[in-house]
Parts: C-alpha cells; structure tokens; sequence
C-alpha cells in the first residue's frame, strides 16, 4: 500500500491512483514489489526537524528516505520538502511537476538499492530516475 500525508502544506496536484501504479512498475523493473510505503509531503522546516532528529544532519534537503525493506518487498517512509522540490526546480530550469515525480521516484529508487553518495553513483542515479520518469 501506498499512502500519501501532508504536514504543513497542502498534498500536491498528483493523481495518487496513476502515480502509484507508476511506483509499482519501476518497483517491478527492479524486480521488487511494493509493500508499505507512506510518502509525506512537507515544508522546508519539517524536513529539515526531520533531518536533524533522525540524521544528526543540520540541513534543508529536498528527500528523506527511511529504508524498511524486507527481502523482495519495498517498505519505507519518504519525507519530501515542497519547498525545496519548488526551488530546485526554478534553479534547475526545470517544470515543478517534473522535479516532484524525479524526487518521488528517488526515495523508490534508494529503496530498490540506488545509491547517489559514492563515486559515480550520482551519475547512475540520475539516469534511473531517467528512465523511471520515462515509465510515467
């Protein structure tokens, strides 16, 4: 299952049904199914309370994800900041829709094992997410 919640600001203008079933493909192509995987959409000072509970980290960030994986089946938390998809997609050059389902499908991806903290791996991120987002 597949929940979305807010704290702070108002849920985003996507269709829940269709991005959910969207998750479920790119979870499959990597030959994992969904579990129980809660998405909470938020603003810059409860990522950043989250960030620095959890993290010991003292920063704004644009996703949180927590990893519950048991074997095959994607469990987790996904923690996603409005306010920054929002700025990094003005930054970026990028549409704000198309920044929050790259962001959205990140925290999937860090659960079907993606890594973007090693060398090279932010490259290989990035082109997941490609590729994810071309899945939509």
């Amino acid at each position: 299952m597949i929940t979305y919640n807010t704290e702070n600001v108002k849920l985003p203008a996507i269709k829940k049904r269709d991005t959910s079933a969207w998750i479920r493909r790119v979870a499959a192509a990597y030959g994992k199914k969904i579990g129980e995987v809660g998405y909470l959409f938020c603003d810059d000072e409860k990522i950043l309370e989250v960030n620095r509970e959890f993290l010991q980290h003292d920063y704004y960030t644009d996703i949180i994800t927590f990893d519950y994986c048991e074997d095959d089946t994607l469990n987790g938390d996904i923690v996603i900041s409005l306010d920054t998809v929002r700025s990094n997609a003005q930054q970026l050059g990028k549409d704000y829709d198309e920044e929050l389902h790259r962001v959205i499908i990140h925290g999937i991806l860090h659960l079907c094992g993606q890594n973007d903290k090693g060398p090279g791996e932010r490259e290989q991120m990035e082109a997941a997410e490609d590729k994810a987002l071309a899945m939509r």
